[in-house]
């Protein structure tokens, strides 16, 4: 096999000290299929979210991971467990609450319809800036950076040279993008589509990083659904 060759002046992480993560966007939830705003609202898989997790369980059956960590919410943990038992050791799945989907706030329960009529400022404002815009009551996608960024170089520390696997969010897959590109452009956010159950790779360093894979759901083809609305963007399913 021919060996990866960065580009000029680009220096990848060091295998020996980085930390390769797969982060894996929860299955879709009863909230997804409705198109209601969650953020950290405990809502469970839908019946076709579980079938994306059984997918991505057969997917990935037999791979090794040095640690599995979920988010603590049902959606991210029911798609954990159903992953975990299929992988090389049947690993342990670790709660981590840094891992939480955006705090949406005021938004919790609400359709787009619902927001453009109860929220309009804020959807103007999450136009003219989506990366600095916090959610009424909640988050914005610079406080969801900090925090998780804060909880990914944490694990990275904890698992330095080794491959951890992430059950998360939409709004967190997008921080782990950011981190291993050095930062994403504040309108480029809404523009990172997240599908349910899909897989995102990146290499994470102590002062750098690279993409190794974005929003990989070939698992996925046979089936009808594969949502990616979420709390990050504040568009129509």
């Amino acid at each position: 096999m021919k060996r990866y060759r960065p580009p000029t002046g680009f220096r990848l992480p060091d295998r020996r000290t980085a930390t390769e993560f797969w982060v894996v966007r929860h299955g879709e939830s009863t909230w997804n299929a409705d198109g209601r705003y969650q953020g950290q609202t405990d809502v469970p898989l839908s019946h076709i979210g579980v079938l994306q997790a059984a997918a991505l369980a057969e997917r990935l059956t037999g791979q090794h991971f040095d640690a599995v960590y979920t988010s603590d919410l049902t959606r991210a943990s029911q798609t954990a467990e159903a992953v975990a038992e299929r992988l090389a050791g049947q690993p342990t799945v670790q709660a981590e609450p840094g891992l939480r989907e955006i705090d949406v706030g005021e938004l919790g329960g609400l359709v787009v319809a619902d927001i453009a009529r109860q929220h309009p400022e804020y959807l103007r404002d999450l136009q003219a800036d989506p990366w600095g815009t916090r959610r009424p009551g909640g988050e914005s996608m610079a406080d969801l950076f900090a925090r998780c960024g804060d909880t990914f170089e944490r694990l990275r520390g904890r698992h330095a040279g080794g491959r951890v696997l992430v059950f998360t969010h939409g709004g967190v897959v997008r921080v782990a993008v950011g981190l291993a590109l050095g930062g994403v452009p504040g309108h480029a956010w809404a523009r990172l589509s997240v599908t349910n159950t899909s897989i995102t790779r990146v290499l994470l360093g102590e002062d750098s990083g690279t993409l190794l894979g974005f929003n990989d759901d070939a698992h996925l083809e046979d089936l009808i659904e594969a949502t990616e609305v979420d709390d990050v963007l504040g568009q129509a399913p």
